[in-house]
Parts: structure tokens; sequence; C-alpha cells
């Protein structure tokens, strides 16, 4: 297609506006051919983008300016477009194309971001952090148990983009239960953004599932017979990876009940209501979290009592071997003096009687310190 062509067919795309910004990026960025990722400059980091009308998929066709151009065109439906970690340049041009605040798209690809949320005109930008369980056959003082990613939401009137960071958080399942479901994906963008953060919550209900069963375990070792050998370490790992929990999931809150009570232009009036249920889920994840962390705290003092009052046992033990011990100890000490003139030493059964002394002034001690616990 030709420049002018080009031009001519997305002048509805947001009058002079949205007329220069296509222009631009028909003479500027490289065009992304959606038929064919891997084949464009964003084939590395462009997972999916589909057209939903009335809730339902349309296949993408020809480049991203063209599947915009038709939607706004048409007035109805929208795009979803899904990347995973792309760079500065691999962004530039759809940042240009959906006039995307530049703050906005600095936090969505450098990541680390606390979870927010923020409004850019008629855009909004949510950060999620996705958790996900590490399975391992055995908790150690260096087992890594949870392990923490990004989505980040981009959503308008007529797209919704999603940026992933991390290995994990993959949302190919639930696009297409939300395509299972066109009632609700006709909502709007709006629906897309409910979804990712229903499912990230529901992450954070398995993850603190799947570490309460950890906790158990400790719980279960420490409270043993040989608890006091247990290893701490473990207990200090597991308040480590539940800091870094309580990091994705306490933010969350102040975004949720903002989605849930205020009226959003980009958030659909029937959407709101199912926000709540997804605050009330992250409410029960927060207290499962502020009670794994006291639960926590419990055990190891338990453990360190448990390690004191093995300390005072073995110290009572070395005590009473001392004493006994140190009845031959004096009594040897006395005989051994070279003095010319003890009575003891020429008497013939001097020897024996000693020898006997010390027997029983030893058993006498040692049957003391048994009844009293100390042996």
């Amino acid at each position: 297609m030709s420049m002018a062509g080009n031009l001519r067919k997305v002048t509805s795309l947001g009058g002079v506006g949205g007329l220069r910004r296509v222009a631009r990026l028909a003479r500027r960025r490289p065009r992304v051919d959606l038929s064919h990722p891997a084949r464009s400059p964003l084939g590395s980091s462009v997972v999916n983008c589909v057209t939903y009308r009335d809730g339902v998929r349309i296949p993408a066709r020809g480049d991203l300016v063209d599947v915009v151009e038709r939607v706004r065109k048409h007035r109805e439906g929208f795009v979803w477009l899904g990347l995973h970690e792309p760079t500065d340049q691999e962004f530039a041009g759809i940042a240009e194309l959906f006039d995307l605040h530049p703050l906005a798209v600095e936090d969505a690809v450098e990541a680390h971001q606390r979870p927010k949320l923020e409004r850019y005109g008629e855009t909004l930008f949510a950060v999620f952090k996705t958790v996900c369980y590490v399975e391992h056959e055995e908790l150690t003082a260096t087992s890594e148990v949870v392990n923490t990613g990004e989505i980040m939401v981009f959503v308008g009137h007529d797209f919704a983009i999603t940026v992933r960071h991390g290995r994990h958080g993959s949302l190919g399942p639930l696009r297409e239960e939300l395509e299972s479901d066109p009632q609700q994906l006709a909502k709007g963008p709006s629906a897309v953004l409910h979804a990712i953060a229903d499912h990230v919550v529901d992450d954070y209900l398995s993850v603190t599932d799947a570490v309460q069963e950890d906790i158990d375990q400790v719980e279960t070792d420490v409270f043993a017979a040989d608890g006091a050998r247990a290893d701490p370490g473990r207990i200090y790992q597991l308040k480590r990876e539940l800091l870094e929990l309580k990091r994705a999931v306490v933010p969350l809150s102040r975004p949720l009940e903002e989605l849930a009570t205020r009226p959003i232009r980009a958030v659909d009036p029937e959407i709101q209501a199912y926000f709540r249920d997804v605050s009330d889920h992250l409410l029960r994840a927060k207290e499962q979290i502020a009670a794994f962390d006291e639960l926590l705290n419990s055990i190891l003092q338990a453990h360190l009592a448990q390690v004191t009052v093995a300390q005072n046992e073995d110290m009572r033990k070395i005590t009473a071997w001392a004493a006994i011990i140190a009845v031959p100890t004096m009594v040897c000490g006395v005989y051994g003096m070279n003095f010319d003139h003890m009575p003891e030493l020429h008497w013939r059964y001097g020897y024996g009687m000693v020898l006997g002394v010390i027997s029983v002034a030893c058993l006498a001690l040692y049957r003391a310190f048994r009844r009293s616990g100390w042996l």
C-alpha cells in the first residue's frame, strides 16, 4: 500500500492527532507483521495480538497499524496485544501508536515496579506482581520457595496491552478462558484487566496454600523429640520468602479498592462489581500471610527456647559429672602430697580403704544426681 493510501485509510484513527501518529509510524517505524511475528522487529516480544468484537475472537491480519485502524474505523471491539519483556526499541512503535505516556512506557519496559494503578488521560496503567511456588523435595536454608514476576496492563477505550516480565505467569490459558465467555469479554478491555487481576490474586492464594505445607513441616520438625537440632536456617528462609510474597500482595490492596469503588472511564461499571470479589480474595491472602508471619515468629521463638533448655540440660550434666570427678581428684590430691608423717600411708589397709571411700562417695553422688534429673 502506498503512503498516501495508508494515510487516507487511517483518518478515522482519531482525527489529526491519530493521522499524524500513524504517518510518523509509516515513515519511521518498522511495521509489525502479525501473521508472521518472527519476521517483524517485535517478533521476539510479541506473544499474541487478537481483535475481539462482541466478545468473539477475530484473528488479526496484516500489521498492527492495520488492525488498530480497522477497530477504530468500525468503532466497536478492541485489540488485545500481548508482549513479553520488550526492549525500548521494540516498544517504541507501539507506545506511539496507542499514545502511551512515556512514564508508563518506561515502567513497562524496565519492570521492577510496585503494584499500582495510574491514570494517564483516558488510558489506565496497572502493575501486578505475579508469584509462583517453586517445587522442592526438601526445604533447606537455601531453597527458593517463591518466584516473582510482573504483568503491566495498559487499558484504553479500544485496546488492552499486556507486558509480562518473568519466566512464569503466561496469559495463554487465561485468554482461552476469557474467550469461552463472550458475554464477559464483550464488556471491553476492562474485562481483560479484571481477568488478569483475578488470575494474579488466585495465584496468591495457591502459593499461600503451598507455603502453608512448608510451614507445617517446619513446625513438625521443631516440635519433634529432637527439635532442638532442627535447622533454624529453614525458618529464616521461609520468612525471607514470605517477605517477598508480602511485597507482591500487600501493595495491591489500594489499586483494587480504587478499581472496585471509584468510577473510572476506562472501566465498565458492570466490571467494578467483579473487582470487589477480587479485593475480597486479596484480603484473604493478606490475612494468611500475616498469620504465617506470626506463626513463623512463634516457631522461631519456640526453637530458641528448646535450644536454651537443651543447653541448660547439657550444663547440668557437665556440672554433675564435674562434682563426681571432684571426689577422687580431691582424695588423690591429698594423698599425693609428699609429707613424711601421714599415718594412712603406712597403714596396711589404707589403699583399699581410700578406694572404697572414693567409690562410695562417687556412687552416692551419681544416684543423687540421677534422682534430681541432672543425669
